[in-house]
């Protein structure tokens, strides 16, 4: 292959999964007059996304051996001024590695959905929305400025949408995809701010032509005040992040998100959607480089996200939520490594991260659909000795997830931790500490999940709700059955990369020159990256020093506490919820976030309108100025009128007044 990648090829990359989503959206669906039945509908998705996975795997062969790079414009959509806004790809080592990522995922998720909606009457649309969903991230990682990452952008939230609340007749599903609509346009109005102020000072949306000017923009302050420009841009393009990628506090809309079909959840909860805000900062990075102020508030609300997000994994019922809230712990981790300046390390989490989460939420959506749609691990319990591969690849995934040595969560999380504890920024002590103290919550709460699935008794026959509803027809039947292939091949596939994947890549990754066109680090202010690759000795090196490191201890502790409290010593969780009460509520409650958004965000803003209607329109606009001006005319007519009667005597009568006034006054002036 030469050093350059064809134009052609690299439009097929989006728009085969995007020509699958409008046959399968169109012909498969009411709207088309169901033209195509199911095979045909989910056998086109999945081809699309299958050429779209090919290309892609052979883009980021050129790019890592052959050192190929593509950054052009295909197609100029308008030109304002001297703002031009087009459409194009930027490829290089960061866009090769996101492309290959989200398409086998969405790959994965494919397959997958044939065996988990099968009964499903929107299996079509679901077909199409997933397609959908894999064009608007492929668009939005191949982009090569700053309009087609905000289209990418905003049509991933809009896939988003239509996919959580994809059982649209659920009243839960309505809510949780509005909520995270809302909270998204919190983040996406920050995120366009940024933008525009970058095209207003920049005069540019191209990302290399912006980066060119980065210097200039370092010397600007900020229009009427003393901040620096830059970091008005990162935190308002940080801000956006939030919103995508769910950090504290714009993250309540992620754990209602799991209303949705569980392939979703896979697909853009863990795996994509939700790492398009580091994807993001990452590229921006030569702009966060020059804000100190901006990376240390990345750093603080990441490792905020990375430690509470984790606390509240602990008490959760629902197997999906309490991976959700695992994602959420582990998005902080990344953000964290943003802060640090350490963005190969966050990217490389982002990758480990997105094959075992996914992995985890697929065995989940295994062992719901094996127990007959039940999510409540309380009634579940043994499920391995019915489950073999959802059982093995779940633990493999569990494992990878808190780092176990050779793993390939490990090596990602290991390497956030070390950088943070050569990060100098103000908020790094508070960081290390929480990076720390969530190794053992999320051993802790993801092997609680684990033991409560598939060790100990089996408890199908007490759940309160599976007695009536749609398992009548099951009998007492309640034992759980395999996946079909379609379910467990996905799995399999994705627990090999969870675990070597790791192994593989973190020398290129991290140490190697494989980002370095796509991330700039001022290593002399930041020089966290060169203290990390004189530690490094080799993948094998690292692992076998994990096990004398506080990490790893803090991980074996995590799952020896698990296996006690619901293995061997029930009784313990309970005495510790009746004495620390308080505590339990409030992450009961998810720390009142929800509360006060919905009693005094959303009433204060419900007031404050209802005050400007009434207020403003009714009594200021309608009142006084509309309703006022005819009023007021109305009445000088009244009174002009009654001078102007017609009759002569009222004249006569005026005129004599009008003398008596005059001479009254000449007198008076005159004495």
């Amino acid at each position: 292959m030469s050093q350059t990648l064809s134009v052609s090829s690299l439009l097929m990359v989006p728009m085969a999964p995007l020509l699958g989503s409008v046959l399968a959206g169109v012909f498969g669906t009411k709207f088309g007059g169901n033209r195509i039945g199911r095979t045909a509908s989910h056998s086109l998705t999945i081809l699309g996304v299958l050429i779209a996975f090919v290309l892609s795997a052979m883009t980021l062969k050129s790019v890592a051996l052959d050192g190929a790079r593509f950054n052009e414009t295909l197609y100029t959509w308008m030109v304002v001024g001297d703002l031009k806004m087009e459409i194009g790809f930027l490829v290089d080592g960061l866009t090769a590695m996101m492309m290959c990522v989200v398409t086998f995922v969405s790959l994965m998720v494919h397959l997958y959905t044939v065996g988990y909606m099968e009964e499903d009457a929107g299996y079509n649309r679901f077909f199409s929305y997933i397609s959908l969903f894999t064009f608007s991230m492929l668009m939005l990682v191949m982009s090569n400025n700053m309009l087609q990452l905000f289209f990418g952008w905003e049509a991933v939230g809009l896939v988003s949408y239509l996919l959580i609340g994809f059982w649209f007749n659920k009243p839960t599903a309505i809510f949780a995809n509005m909520k995270a609509f809302l909270v998204n346009r919190v983040g996406d109005f920050g995120f366009i701010l940024g933008i525009g102020l970058i095209a207003a000072f920049a005069g540019t949306l191209n990302y290399t032509e912006a980066f060119a000017k980065s210097a200039e923009l370092a010397a600007i302050s900020f229009p009427g005040t003393n901040w620096m420009l830059v970091t008005v841009i990162c935190i308002c393009l940080f801000i956006g992040a939030m919103g995508k990628s769910a950090q504290f506090p714009l993250h309540v809309w992620l754990p209602d998100s799991m209303e949705g079909p569980t392939p979703i959840s896979a697909l853009i909860h863990a795996a994509t959607m939700v790492t398009a805000g580091i994807f993001m900062v990452t590229r921006m990075s030569p702009l966060f480089e020059l804000s100190e102020t901006a990376l240390n508030l990345v750093m603080v609300v990441g490792s905020i996200t990375a430690l509470f997000m984790g606390f509240l994994g602990i008490i959760q019922n629902d197997i999906k939520r309490i991976v959700a809230y695992s994602t959420l712990s582990q998005l902080g981790y990344m953000t964290v490594a943003l802060g640090a300046s350490a963005y190969s390390v966050a990217v490389f989490h982002l990758m480990t991260h997105a094959f075992f989460k996914a992995l985890l939420f697929l065995a989940a959506g295994s062992v719901i659909m094996g127990l007959h749609h039940n999510q409540d691990i309380r009634w579940m319990g043994n499920v391995r000795k019915y489950m073999p591969i959802t059982w093995i690849t779940s633990l493999l995934g569990s494992l990878a997830l808190i780092g176990t040595p050779f793993f390939a969560g490990f090596y990602s999380k290991d390497s956030i931790i070390e950088a943070v504890a050569e990060s100098h920024l103000p908020g790094a002590g508070f960081a290390h500490f929480a990076v720390l103290a969530g190794v053992f919550v999320t051993a802790f709460y993801s092997f609680r999940l684990y033991f409560l699935v598939f060790h100990g008794k089996e408890r199908y026959d007490q759940n309160p709700d599976a007695h009536h509803g749609h398992d009548d027809h099951h009998g007492h039947g309640h034992e759980p059955h395999e996946s079909p292939w379609v379910v467990t091949v996905p799995l399999v596939l994705l627990a090999i990369p969870s675990v070597v994947i790791g192994y593989l890549t973190i020398g290129p990754m991290l140490f190697g020159d494989f980002f370095k066109d796509s991330i700039a680090v001022n290593a002399e202010k930041h020089p966290v990256m060169e203290e990390l690759a004189h530690a490094f000795h080799g993948p094998l090196q690292m692992a076998m020093h994990a096990f004398g490191t506080m990490p790893f201890w803090l991980a074996l502790a995590g799952v020896v506490s698990a296996y006690y409290m619901y293995m061997v010593n029930p009784a313990l969780p309970a005495a510790i919820k009746r004495n620390f009460m308080p505590i339990f509520t409030l992450l009961e409650n998810k720390y009142y976030l929800d509360w006060f958004n919905e009693n005094i965000l959303a009433r204060g803003a419900r007031a404050l309108g209802t005050g400007l209607w009434k207020g403003g329109d009714q009594a200021l606009i309608d009142g006084a100025l509309v309703n006022g001006s005819w009023k007021l005319v109305g009445w000088i007519s009244g009174v002009v009128r009654k001078m102007q009667s017609g009759y002569l005597y009222h004249y006569a009568l005026a005129m004599i007044m009008g003398i008596l006034v005059l001479m009254t006054y000449f007198v008076v002036l005159n004495k």
